[in-house]
């Protein structure tokens, strides 16, 4: 294992794939086609690993407010865990996806939010592991395991405490979206373009390079101005991108961030409540 060990090179898991106390999950997805990250597990993936739909695993049914992707309901997810082999805070999970960890780093957030810390992300991503090491079409075997999830509840935030916090001198606000859609000049998705008033612009994708490869002294530069707060809430559309970037604090070595769950999508949903459609910015 390398970097603190929240992150797996790809030899070093070729080399331990038989290892009984490892286990691997396939997070792939796509925003654009719920149904691709599906069959893409099934045409090839890892040898062992299993698939984890972002849908339908790992966020909740959508409603009024809460984003568009609220967070799981923890006991349906650590039943799902157990019936697949995971036996808490004794197996290793490691999680990989083909979106510079998009989707993976919002398991790795699920694993720990649920007390779950022995998990890392997989360098590179299924992309650079088909490259030169062995893939499968056949599904794995679910194990017997047991998973009994201590809930870490100070790790997420809701919109109140946003609206308390954001403003305090010793809290930064992050919002984890690309600069235009921060900006407003682009918003695809949400009803409402802009972003919180007082937060600042950390996009998710410069956590990594084109190949979604992530070194420890990139981090903890990336860092260097919000290491001394005493809580960085961290958001993104609908909370799942969010999860790269506390990934990427806990890589830098800052254990402050918390995520607000609902994001944008809900923070906006109560401004279209109020019959607002315009552009918010600070």
């Amino acid at each position: 294992m390398t970097n603190k060990n929240f992150l797996i090179s790809p030899q070093w898991l070729v080399d331990h794939l038989n290892d009984p106390n490892l286990m691997i999950i396939d997070c792939r997805f796509s925003l654009a086609d719920p149904e691709l990250g599906q069959k893409q597990y099934q045409d090839a993936h890892i040898p062992g690993a299993f698939y984890f739909d972002l849908n339908q695993d790992l966020s909740s049914a959508v409603q009024k407010h809460g984003g568009r992707h609220p967070l799981p309901d923890t006991d349906k997810l650590a039943q799902k865990l157990a019936t697949i082999g995971v036996k808490y805070q004794e197996t290793l999970i490691v999680a990989y996806d083909d979106s510079r960890f998009a989707f993976a780093s919002r398991l790795w957030w699920l694993l720990t939010y649920m007390g779950h810390e022995k998990v890392a992300l997989l360098d590179g991503g299924f992309s650079e592991w088909q490259k030169k090491y062995p893939i499968t079409n056949e599904i794995s075997t679910p194990q017997t395991g047991f998973f009994e999830p201590q809930i870490q509840s100070k790790m997420v935030v809701d919109i109140e405490t946003v609206k308390a916090k954001k403003d305090l001198p010793e809290v930064v606000l992050v919002d984890s979206r690309d600069s235009d859609r921060y900006l407003g000049k682009h918003e695809p998705i949400d009803p409402i373009a802009g972003h919180i008033p007082g937060a600042v612009n950390y996009p998710w994708k410069q956590v990594t390079d084109e190949n979604s490869l992530a070194k420890v002294d990139e981090q903890i530069q990336r860092w260097e101005k919000v290491k001394n707060a005493e809580e960085v809430i961290i958001y993104c559309g609908s909370g799942v991108t969010a999860c790269v970037n506390l990934w990427s604090l806990k890589m830098a070595g800052i254990n402050t961030g918390k995520l607000y769950a609902g994001s944008w999508s809900d923070w906006c949903s109560y401004l279209t409540d109020k019959g607002s459609s315009s552009t918010i910015n600070n």
